[in-house]
């Protein structure tokens, strides 16, 4: 099976595609050594994010490990995140700073 998206952290709740993947196909992402796959639910086009899981409005988007945004509505589990579906979250960088 070819990979056609990725997963960069083992923590995030979305993979990347690196192909577009139309609906209905799998998308096929390394987890750690191990192949895993899903059905896309919608087309997802190339360098866009897929739910891994199901997102529930106000969860957080995980992407290397890290979050990245909040859902504004619910993202069934394969399908397209993008600008429509979450919202960046601010992060306060200053607290971030190694003293």
């Amino acid at each position: 099976m070819k990979v056609n998206a990725l997963l960069m952290d083992e923590k995030d709740n979305v993979v990347t595609c690196v192909e577009e993947v139309a609906a209905g196909h799998e998308i096929v992402y390394d987890k750690g050594g191990k192949i895993c796959t899903l059905t896309a639910e919608e087309t997802i086009p190339y360098c866009h994010k897929a739910a891994l899981d199901m997102l529930k409005a106000g969860e957080k988007v995980m992407k290397y490990g890290e979050q990245i945004g909040e859902t504004l509505k619910t993202v069934k589990k394969g399908c397209l995140v993008d600008h429509n579906n979450i919202y960046s979250v601010p992060r306060d960088y200053e607290s971030e700073y190694v003293k």
